[in-house]
């Protein structure tokens, strides 16, 4: 088996920064997928992309459910009223620099 690792999986990848590189404990699934796209993980894997089809497909799970996050937030700041939202970010600003603390 290789032991070439999938380049978001070092010390500077994104695997590694979100587990503080303690390995997390995984669960055994059973899933079906078509032959074709096994095809395409088998072939990353046989190139050394990847270490194996768990690795490709637990990969590719995380960066989907990452995306998805990023979607939720993105529709929940566009429920945001753009004048309130700048209204209470200039808060304040009206008031005599000298009032705010010296950093």
């Amino acid at each position: 088996m290789r032991n070439r690792r999938h380049k978001l999986d070092g010390p500077g990848g994104m695997t590694y920064r979100h587990t503080k590189g303690v390995p997390m404990p995984k669960s055994k699934i059973a899933i079906s997928v078509e032959k074709v796209l096994l095809a395409r993980i088998d072939q990353l894997a046989k190139q050394g992309v990847f270490a194996n089809r768990s690795q490709a497909i637990e990969i590719a799970l995380r960066e989907k459910l990452a995306r998805l996050e990023r979607g939720r937030l993105s529709r929940e700041a566009a429920k945001l009223d753009p004048l309130q939202e700048q209204s209470m970010a200039e808060e304040g600003l009206g008031e005599d620099e000298s009032a705010w603390p010296e950093y």
